[in-house]
């Protein structure tokens, strides 16, 4: 970083403090010196000055928080609130309730956090309750209570009950009600979702992990978007489509804890507190999906948080301790357990299984890399070609899933429900289609098998259409049928040669394989590659199962799960998302080794302000071009000596106060500094518009539209006159660890004081995609081999809706016409949607079109 040196030319520079540590010390001491000189100013004025910080809306929609300035705007407001105690105590009206209320604002947090972990743990006992339900109602009914799931209808009972009926008594009629009714689930689910909260599909994880970070999406965590998301994720799973609740659970619980905590005024407009309840947020979403309180902790620290200090970790722990306790205390499946596929295991393992979990963990890692790269494919093709036909994808989805999945035992039931017969032992427990008979070992081998290739297959189709979506317990569904697969041949390996030297741990006549061991590992393996997440994902098989004993065995698992996992590429697939949607985001976890300096990842064509000699025409001209999220400030055009920066937003609001208060010519001069160093340093977190008239010192009544010549309007106190400023020759990875750490909006380059650019965290990630890009160009015949093979599969998928919509035409008579909106949607989607590998990040130099048509204002 740069030290401010003096220009050799004959200009004044104003005084300012050029380091990133007086940079985040600046409210602190802003206010400081502002409290000695003006120790004697009334409250009343405190409070308008806090009143208009609030009014101006920093943070729009898809632009990125200034962590800097909103940390020092609290650390002002905090300042003037001590002043006003302190001026109420000296005249003695500090009173009993100024004490209660201070008592109030300061548990405030706890309190919130109480409400929100109460509320996430009732909407996970209710979402738990529901979905069961709607798994269990596609294949038969209770007589006793229709509103009874099989567990509850059989309750005390194995293998089923008088009172849970079939539809019919018919195999093919009940095969055709699965389908009719899973495809119905996921038409309501899809028609919810994209009629009323577009941002309720998928899982939120890659958003979420963004919006923590300061990306702004306005919606994304709304009421709106709470409720659809709670009302479609059952219906999405009870279709039968492979997708989980899991991952979703961390969205409905962060818009849980965000529509909460704006009814508080803490909270209402102090992005830094918000992200603390956010981050506490995700960790009791993922303690409720897999009863695991620590396990969301770790979660939430490893895997959803670039910043995650020491109080936001005692908010998280206790936020996850509330949800929990009281999806506890509402007990949804009337056995104890906090999730259907808890388990305990009382035998222990053998050193001789460590190859078998070597192989486990192998599993994991490629079973990761496959389904990222292919899914990736796959959400290219959706983006070009289907983006218009959202509802139609996921109700064909689920019609086809049903159509595969019923004839094959272990597809046919809920995922949760398939780990809990795959995990248990088979001493004691249910016999689930004879999987622990020896007698069935081939058939089950041979099932499962199919069962985990065709669920790989329909994860990577179903995982991002527009339904509420996760990949947590299809991935954990993938990994158990190939763990027990596992389990299976290492028991039948040990029946056949009990008296191996390789089995020779084993006691005699005692069982020594235990098959759901196996299932347990192979969950966590696939759940670690899938996500390339390891020490939460250790705690969470603990937490499942509470087996000291296997806690070496996950280690090893998820070990090389990792290390496989890395051989392919490092993130998980919710960083891939992230990287395909191209947001704005900074990877903690990603080494960076550019070696150039951050001049080569600059922006040079900056639009700046001279502090004198623009009039009102002109600013509003500039802020009509809605392209950028602020201007740097210079003394003149020809010397381009920075001053400082202003925000659009704050500009933005400047000119419309001023122009509610006055009429005022076009032509009036605006000001935005002044070439000699104030006595005290003006602050941008206390915005007052002024204008200069010799004979009057009210800032409005001096706006006159008499002359142009007469007439000036002094933006400077919303200048900040303290940014983040670099040497261009500082290294770039140094620039993108400001911006991971301190999280500034925008860095400043300048050389000997001039300004000579800007870098965003897009510029940053730009000139990332750049190099890789370089370093590992595409094979060109590969991809138009892979073009022409989308454009192929879209001609047919054509041709089978042309046919579908002549037979419906038909069937109706003519009263139903799909053929004319398939078209239309074809049009649409070709001039719309964007290729898979044109991954963009989004700068706000043109308009954007998300998947489903909201608009994407974001800008420098």
């Amino acid at each position: 970083m740069n030290s401010r040196t003096s220009s050799t030319a004959s200009y004044t520079l104003p005084v300012r403090r050029p380091s990133v540590s007086s940079r985040l010390s600046f409210a602190v001491a802003t206010a400081a010196e502002r409290g000695e000189n003006q120790h004697g100013s009334s409250t009343a004025i405190e409070h308008q000055i806090e009143e208009e910080i609030d009014k101006i809306k920093r943070y729009e929609d898809f632009t990125t928080i200034d962590w800097v300035q909103d940390a020092a705007r609290e650390q002002l407001r905090r300042k003037a609130k001590r002043r006003r105690n302190a001026g109420l105590w000296d005249r003695g009206k500090f009173d009993w309730r100024h004490r209660l209320r201070e008592s109030y604002e300061a548990a405030q947090g706890w309190i919130v956090v109480t409400i929100i972990g109460a509320a996430i743990g009732l909407n996970a006992a209710f979402l738990n309750i529901i979905t069961e339900w709607l798994s269990d109602i596609k294949l038969g009914h209770c007589t006793t209570g229709f509103y009874l799931n099989e567990n509850f209808c059989c309750w005390g009972e194995d293998n089923g009950c008088a009172d849970w009926h079939r539809w019919t008594g018919f195999e093919p009629a009940n095969y055709i009600v699965y389908i009719i009714v899973g495809t119905l689930f996921a038409f309501l689910s899809a028609t919810l979702v994209k009629s009323y909260a577009p941002y309720a599909a998928g899982s939120g994880i890659s958003e979420i992990k963004c919006i923590i970070a300061g990306f702004v999406m306005k919606g994304f965590l709304g009421f709106w978007t709470l409720l659809i998301k709670s009302i479609a994720l059952p219906l999405a799973i009870g279709s039968g489509l492979s997708v989980g609740k899991e991952g979703p659970s961390v969205h409905y619980a962060v818009c849980t804890g965000n529509v909460i905590s704006k009814l508080f005024d803490k909270y209402k407009h102090n992005a830094s507190k918000t992200r603390e309840i956010l981050s506490a947020c995700a960790a009791a979403g993922v303690a409720v999906a897999f009863g695991s309180p620590i396990g969301g902790v770790l979660f939430s620290l490893e895997e959803m948080s670039s910043y995650f200090p020491l109080k936001t970790l005692w908010r998280s722990y206790f936020c996850a301790l509330v949800a929990t306790a009281v999806l506890a205390a509402m007990n949804p499946f009337r056995t104890g357990q906090l999730v259907m596929f808890q388990v305990k295991y009382d035998r222990s393992w053998h050193f001789f299984e460590v190859l078998f979990y070597i192989i486990i963990g192998v599993f994991g890692g490629l079973y990761g890399a496959f389904v990222i790269k292919w899914n990736l494919r796959v959400q290219a093709f959706r983006k070009k070609y289907l983006k218009n036909y959202a509802i139609l994808e996921a109700t064909f989805l689920a019609f086809a899933t049903a159509i595969i999945c019923y004839p094959n035992a272990f597809l046919r039931i809920d995922m949760t429900e398939s780990m809990e017969i795959l995990f248990l032992e088979c001493e004691g427990a249910e016999d689930y289609r004879g999987l622990c008979e020896s007698e069935h070992r081939a058939r089950n081998i041979i099932s499962l098998l199919i069962a985990t290739v065709i669920r790989v297959f329909l994860v990577i189709i179903s995982y991002g259409c527009k339904v509420p979506a996760g990949i947590f317990v299809p991935s954990m569904a993938i990994g158990a049928s190939f763990g027990r697969t596992v389990g299976i041949i290492v028991q039948a390996l040990h029946d056949a040669y009990p008296s191996s030297a390789f089995f020779a741990a084993c006691e005699p006549d005692l069982p020594c394989i235990t098959p759901g061991t196996y299932a347990f590992l192979g969950a966590a393996a696939a759940l670690s590659g899938i996500m390339h997440i390891t020490v939460s994902v250790v705690v969470i098989m603990f937490e499942l199962t509470g087996a000291l004993t296997y806690i070496l065995p996950t280690m090893i698992v998820v070990g090389v799960t990792k290390a496989v996992s890395e051989l392919f590429g490092k993130g998980g697939i919710a960083d891939r998302m992230i990287w395909f949607n191209g947001f704005p985001f900074i990877d903690s976890k990603e080494e960076h080794n550019f070696g150039v300096p951050v001049s080569q990842a600059m922006t040079t064509d900056v639009v700046a302000i001279p502090t004198t000699g623009m009039t009102l025409k002109n600013v509003e001209r500039l802020l009509a071009q809605d392209k950028y999220q602020g201007f740097p400030i210079v003394e003149d055009e020809q010397s381009n000596i920075l001053v400082g920066y202003i925000g659009h937003t704050e500009l933005r609001y400047a000119v419309d106060r001023v122009k509610r208060e006055r009429s005022l010519n076009p032509l009036a001069r605006c000001t935005f500094g002044s070439a000699a160093p104030p006595s005290v340093t003006p602050t941008p977190f206390t915005p007052t518009v002024t204008g200069h008239d010799s004979s009057n010192n009210n800032p409005f009544d001096s706006a006159s539209t008499s002359t142009s010549s007469s007439t000036s309007i002094d933006f400077s106190r919303y200048v900040d006159t303290t940014p983040v400023t670099v040497h261009p020759r500082l290294p770039l990875e140094t620039a993108m660890e400001l911006f991971r750490k301190i999280g500034p909006r925008v860095i400043l380059i300048e050389h000997h004081g001039r300004l000579a650019g800007l870098v965003t965290v897009k510029d940053c990630l730009k000139y990332q995609f750049k190099v890789e890009a370089a370093e590992h160009p595409r094979d060109g015949m590969a991809e138009t081999y892979i073009a022409e093979g989308e454009e192929k599969l879209w001609t047919a998928i054509r041709r089978v809706g042309d046919w579908v919509s002549d037979k419906v035409s038909s069937v109706s008579g003519g009263r139903i016409q799909l053929r004319d909106s398939f078209e239309h949607g074809d049009t649409m989607s070709r001039g719309e949607g964007r290729g898979g590998g044109d991954t963009r990040i989004m700068d706000g130099t043109e308009e954007l079109l998300d998947d489903e048509g909201v608009e994407l204002e974001s800008r420098r």
